[in-house]
Protein backbone atom coordinates (compact mmCIF):
# COMPACT_ATOMS: atom_id res chain seq x y z
CA UNK A 1 0.00 0.00 0.00
CA UNK A 2 2.77 2.48 0.82
CA UNK A 3 4.39 2.35 -2.63
CA UNK A 4 4.13 5.83 -4.22
CA UNK A 5 5.97 5.14 -7.45
CA UNK A 6 2.99 5.27 -9.82
CA UNK A 7 0.11 7.57 -10.46
CA UNK A 8 -0.29 11.12 -9.26
CA UNK A 9 1.93 10.59 -6.19
CA UNK A 10 5.04 9.77 -8.20
CA UNK A 11 8.00 12.09 -7.54
CA UNK A 12 9.68 11.82 -10.95
CA UNK A 13 10.55 15.44 -11.78
CA UNK A 14 11.82 14.95 -15.34
CA UNK A 15 8.81 16.53 -17.04
CA UNK A 16 7.53 18.70 -14.22
CA UNK A 17 8.03 22.40 -13.53
CA UNK A 18 10.78 21.94 -10.92
CA UNK A 19 14.17 23.66 -10.68
CA UNK A 20 17.08 21.21 -10.64
CA UNK A 21 19.15 23.35 -8.25
CA UNK A 22 16.76 25.17 -5.92
CA UNK A 23 13.80 22.74 -6.00
CA UNK A 24 11.30 25.52 -6.71
CA UNK A 25 8.00 24.13 -7.94
CA UNK A 26 4.40 25.18 -8.44
CA UNK A 27 2.57 25.86 -5.20
CA UNK A 28 -1.11 26.22 -4.39
CA UNK A 29 -2.79 29.29 -2.97
CA UNK A 30 -5.87 31.47 -3.14
CA UNK A 31 -6.86 34.73 -4.75
CA UNK A 32 -9.26 36.90 -2.78
CA UNK A 33 -11.99 39.06 -4.33
CA UNK A 34 -12.95 42.19 -2.36
CA UNK A 35 -15.75 44.71 -2.50
CA UNK A 36 -16.25 47.97 -0.69
CA UNK A 37 -14.15 51.02 0.09
CA UNK A 38 -11.26 50.91 2.57
CA UNK A 39 -11.78 52.63 5.91
CA UNK A 40 -8.76 54.87 5.49
CA UNK A 41 -10.34 56.16 2.30
CA UNK A 42 -13.58 57.03 4.08
CA UNK A 43 -15.55 53.85 3.48
CA UNK A 44 -17.01 51.27 5.83
CA UNK A 45 -14.32 48.67 5.01
CA UNK A 46 -13.69 45.99 2.45
CA UNK A 47 -15.38 42.60 2.50
CA UNK A 48 -14.17 39.33 1.00
CA UNK A 49 -16.72 38.16 -1.53
CA UNK A 50 -14.86 35.13 -2.89
CA UNK A 51 -11.84 32.91 -2.51
CA UNK A 52 -10.65 31.09 -5.62
CA UNK A 53 -7.91 28.48 -5.74
CA UNK A 54 -4.92 29.25 -7.92
CA UNK A 55 -1.35 28.07 -8.51
CA UNK A 56 1.79 30.16 -8.09
CA UNK A 57 4.16 29.13 -10.86
CA UNK A 58 7.92 29.80 -10.62
CA UNK A 59 9.82 31.19 -13.58
CA UNK A 60 11.35 27.94 -14.85
CA UNK A 61 13.43 27.97 -18.03
CA UNK A 62 14.85 25.07 -20.02
CA UNK A 63 18.58 25.72 -20.35
CA UNK A 64 21.56 23.93 -21.85
CA UNK A 65 24.09 23.62 -19.04
CA UNK A 66 27.07 21.58 -17.88
CA UNK A 67 26.02 19.05 -15.24
CA UNK A 68 28.66 16.66 -13.84
CA UNK A 69 30.98 17.39 -16.77
CA UNK A 70 28.42 16.67 -19.51
CA UNK A 71 26.19 19.03 -21.47
CA UNK A 72 22.49 18.55 -20.67
CA UNK A 73 19.21 20.39 -21.09
CA UNK A 74 17.76 21.02 -17.64
CA UNK A 75 14.95 23.02 -16.09
CA UNK A 76 16.25 25.86 -13.94
CA UNK A 77 14.60 28.75 -12.11
CA UNK A 78 15.74 32.24 -13.04
CA UNK A 79 16.70 32.77 -9.40
CA UNK A 80 19.23 29.93 -9.72
CA UNK A 81 20.62 31.60 -12.84
CA UNK A 82 21.02 34.91 -11.00
CA UNK A 83 22.71 33.14 -8.08
CA UNK A 84 25.29 31.69 -10.48
CA UNK A 85 24.41 28.02 -9.94
CA UNK A 86 24.19 27.34 -13.70
CA UNK A 87 27.36 26.94 -15.78
CA UNK A 88 26.65 27.25 -19.46
CA UNK A 89 28.82 25.45 -22.02
CA UNK A 90 30.93 27.20 -24.62
CA UNK A 91 28.97 28.10 -27.71
CA UNK A 92 31.44 26.49 -30.08
CA UNK A 93 32.16 22.80 -29.73
CA UNK A 94 35.62 22.82 -31.31
CA UNK A 95 36.95 24.69 -28.28
CA UNK A 96 36.63 21.47 -26.23
CA UNK A 97 39.09 19.50 -28.40
CA UNK A 98 42.70 19.39 -27.19
CA UNK A 99 45.25 21.39 -29.16
CA UNK A 100 42.78 23.97 -30.43
CA UNK A 101 42.61 27.75 -30.40
CA UNK A 102 42.04 27.98 -26.64
CA UNK A 103 45.46 26.45 -25.84
CA UNK A 104 47.13 28.56 -28.54
CA UNK A 105 45.64 31.67 -26.96
CA UNK A 106 47.14 30.73 -23.59
CA UNK A 107 50.57 30.21 -25.19
CA UNK A 108 50.29 33.57 -26.99
CA UNK A 109 49.41 35.43 -23.78
CA UNK A 110 52.31 33.83 -21.90
CA UNK A 111 54.70 34.75 -24.71
CA UNK A 112 53.44 38.34 -24.84
CA UNK A 113 53.79 38.70 -21.06
CA UNK A 114 57.38 37.42 -21.26
CA UNK A 115 58.17 39.91 -24.01
CA UNK A 116 56.75 42.85 -22.06
CA UNK A 117 58.62 41.95 -18.86
CA UNK A 118 61.94 41.48 -20.68
CA UNK A 119 61.43 44.82 -22.45
CA UNK A 120 60.80 46.64 -19.17
CA UNK A 121 63.94 45.06 -17.61
CA UNK A 122 66.05 46.34 -20.50
CA UNK A 123 64.66 49.86 -20.01
CA UNK A 124 65.59 49.82 -16.31
CA UNK A 125 69.20 48.72 -17.00
CA UNK A 126 69.84 51.42 -19.60
CA UNK A 127 72.08 54.25 -18.30
CA UNK A 128 70.40 57.60 -17.74
CA UNK A 129 72.16 60.65 -19.18
CA UNK A 130 72.35 63.63 -16.81
CA UNK A 131 71.62 66.99 -18.33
Amino acid sequence: MGDYTKGRHARDDTMSRVCKFTGRRSSAGRTYTHRGKAKYLGGVGTKVTGKTKRTFKPNIQTVTAIVDGSVQRIKVSTKAMKMGLVTKPLRRKYAYRPGTASEDAVVDTVASEAATTSGSDAAEEAPVADA
